[in-house]
């Protein structure tokens, strides 16, 4: 097994077949789908269905799903296992309202017990290996609560991640932030050190939140002792981070794209951002939402950050909806700024 494990997190808009096979490419030990709904795959609504759609070139890949009634997550998990993914992994973190507001994701941190409820359903109902997602709690006063009551614990996190593996879980995530925090603040890694070096853990516990360079992984991994860091909003427009960072932890540790060291990176970025925007038109099948689908690449990308008198050009380059005009502005970037 790769010595520092690197895992592109599930998201939601962002981790399609696309996307995760480019990050594969560049060196990510294992890709998770975008989340799907447990409900709306028992009513096999197609635009779940369609999320279940892996490759063997992805492998090892893990489908995510949610959802708040244990026998609905039961049911979804054997249709998920009908696509032979390497993980199903359940989402306990997710903290927007639509998801947390009505008793999914995140929102299970408020109702542990039907958390492990879910947890030994899917568990039992299916023979692939099952992972989970978490945060460290529902909000900062929830941090060194009780999960199961009882007074002042260890830590929630702490306790949880005990009943999570208890329950049969094969791995868990943690993102280092509460609900509350939503993605603001910094995450808190201390917590999930705490996870980690609990003597009673025993399954491998991955570290999720603000990895953003190489220098803050190799950090995490030394300072915590993760078995592996799950890495998120730092791909946007960056598939190449997993490259970046098995390199600087061991020379020559990802197998080389060609990437230039120095001279001409701008246009390998570009080159690479192109070839997403026609993965994502192919996958979705229609020109303009594919342009629209990858926009978020556009405006995160650590290539365009930074330079001088670019706020005009990035614009145009979030309002075009062709192909050409994509690649025009592109191109035109690498002139003036490359």
């Amino acid at each position: 097994m790769n010595k520092y494990p690197l895992y592109l997190a599930p998201m939601e808009d962002v981790t399609d077949p696309a996307f995760r096979m480019l990050c594969k490419r560049f060196g990510a030990d294992r890709v998770y789908t975008e989340f799907v709904n447990a409900d709306a795959l028992i009513r096999d609504v197609a635009a779940s269905t369609r999320k279940l759609t892996i490759s063997d070139a992805e492998r090892p890949v893990a489908i995510q799903i949610y959802g708040r009634d244990p026998e609905s997550m039961a049911a979804a998990a054997k249709i998920v296992e009908e696509a032979k993914p390497d993980f199903i992994d359940i989402n306990f973190g997710c903290p927007v309202k639509k998801v947390a507001g009505k008793g999914a994701g995140a929102g299970l941190l408020r109702d542990v017990p039907k958390m492990l409820e879910i947890t030994k359903s899917v568990v039992n109902a299916v023979h692939t290996p099952v992972t989970a997602k978490t945060r460290l709690g529902w909000d900062f006063d929830s941090l060194y609560s009780r999960p199961l009551g009882g007074g002042l614990g260890r830590g929630f996190i702490v306790d949880l991640a005990e009943a999570l593996q208890d329950c049969g879980i094969q791995e868990l995530a943690i993102h280092g932030r509460t609900r509350a925090q939503m993605y603001t603040g910094e995450a808190d890694w201390t917590l999930i050190g705490e996870v980690k070096n609990n003597p009673r853990m025993h399954i491998p516990i991955i570290g999720n939140g603000d990895v953003t360079t190489p220098e803050r992984a190799k950090e995490c991994f030394d300072r915590y002792g993760v078995d592996a860091i799950m890495i998120g909003r730092a791909t946007f427009g960056c598939p190449w981070i997993f490259e970046d960072i098995k390199n600087y932890l061991e020379p020559n540790g990802c197998p080389s794209t060609g990437k230039p060291t120095e001279g001409a990176v701008m246009q390998w970025c570009v080159d690479i951002l192109k070839e997403h925007v026609e993965r994502s038109i192919e996958w979705i099948g229609d020109e303009r939402k594919g342009i629209v689908h990858s926009r978020r690449h556009f405006a995160n990308s650590p290539v365009f950050k930074g330079l001088f008198d670019f706020k005009q050009t990035r614009i145009a380059l979030l309002r075009a909806e062709t192909k050409d005009e994509v690649f025009r502005i592109m191109d035109e970037i690498v002139t003036k700024w490359g």
